[in-house]
């Protein structure tokens, strides 16, 4: 419904249009509305009059409820037999034991009408769903990934668990460790070591780990030692598998990678030499398409820029030795800039974007 004051502003544009010459009806097209509309808002006096619908004076229906009959069906709702079940199956107990005092429908009606036709009984409001925390990483140290994966063994049933922590930002696998069981007292060692061998102490604005909800990386363990490295917590929402993408991919890398054993490790100490191949490979030689080519340790160092560059520098010869060979502008070699993870509406991460480039000119 259209207020009184957009009326008469839709009105006196529609008439000031058709005064200086334009016809009614594309007037009133423009203005959104319809020439029979307009006539509709029109009294007697070519006034332009109020919406009586709000105020109209309606009958009741000859077939409505009583006061009684209402409070014979909210009545029956709420027995005891019947308080935690629906009006679909209120109807038919009634009828079975030959009764019938109105139809699901208005059984319906009557409830919702005071409040009563969800969650009847012991029934929970749902939950609303929890939007996943967008966190964004511009430089090094800001946000870290971790999680735990299996590793095969030569003996059929038993694992080794592989812990690993992921620089968000430079994609740098900054910690790990493996282990003969699951257990949170070495997540908590791994993030303590972790936080030291990249010196968290000495900077101002600690970095923010996010993990699953598994019972490890969210045991009291954990989380005290955490709180005590001054390290904030985040987590990925219950039963989504991609809030933490970037650590599953890191993951599936490590299980795909050539010499990965296929019939599994013979014993601890040769699953530990692997993955201490495997993270020197990644970090130092492995070069990572999420970051332009460029390998985790340069990243984190600082050094894409200039690599880079000197790329782009290499591809801006190349076309001008033969311009005919390009058809258009030379590979994009611009650094990556802010990594998010679990971006919501661009405005969000943009506002973050800017708040943390702030800090660090500050």
């Amino acid at each position: 419904m259209i207020n009184l004051e957009d009326r008469q502003a839709i009105a006196d544009n529609i008439f000031e249009a058709h005064e200086a010459g334009a016809r009614l009806a594309p007037a009133c097209e423009v203005a959104g509305v319809n020439v029979r509309t307009l006539q509709r808002w029109m009294n007697e006096a070519d006034q332009i009059k109020a919406d009586a619908r709000p105020t109209a004076n309606r009958p009741v229906p000859v077939n409505a409820l009583s006061a009684e009959e209402r409070e014979e069906v909210l009545a029956i709702a709420n027995e005891d037999r019947f308080a935690a079940l629906s009006p679909a199956q209120i109807v038919p107990a009634l009828a079975d034991e030959g009764r019938y005092v109105a139809s699901e429908s208005t059984f319906h009606r009557v409830l919702r009408a005071e409040g009563q036709n969800t969650h009847r009984g012991r029934a929970k409001e749902p939950r609303p769903k929890r939007s996943p925390t967008t966190h964004v990483a511009t430089s090094p140290t800001q946000v870290w990934c971790w999680d735990l994966t299996y590793l095969p063994t030569w003996v059929k049933g038993k694992w080794y668990y592989l812990y690993m922590i992921l620089d968000l930002f430079s994609r740098k696998i900054v910690g790990w460790e493996v282990h003969e069981e699951d257990d949170s007292q070495h997540a908590a060692m791994l993030a303590k070591r972790t936080a030291l061998s990249e010196g968290i102490a000495a900077i101002g604005s600690k970095p923010v780990l996010h993990g699953d909800n598994g019972p490890t990386l969210k045991a009291n363990t954990v989380v005290t030692m955490l709180a005590w490295l001054g390290i904030s917590r985040s987590y990925s929402r219950p039963r989504v598998s991609d809030d933490n993408a970037y650590i599953e991919s890191l993951f599936r890398t490590v299980k795909y990678r050539h010499g990965f054993p296929k019939k599994g490790f013979a014993d601890l100490e040769s699953a530990r030499q692997w993955v201490t191949q495997f993270v020197r490979w990644y970090n130092h030689e492995h070069l990572h398409s999420g970051i332009q080519y460029v390998t985790p340790a340069q990243r984190h160092l600082g050094e894409d820029n200039a690599i880079l560059a000197a790329r782009d520098a290499v591809y801006q010869i190349a076309r001008a030795k033969n311009p005919l060979r390009w058809s258009g502008q030379t590979r994009n070699w611009t650094p990556v800039g802010a990594v998010t993870l679990n971006p919501e509406k661009d405005d969000v991460v943009a506002q973050a974007v800017n708040g943390q480039l702030m800090q660090l000119s500050a």
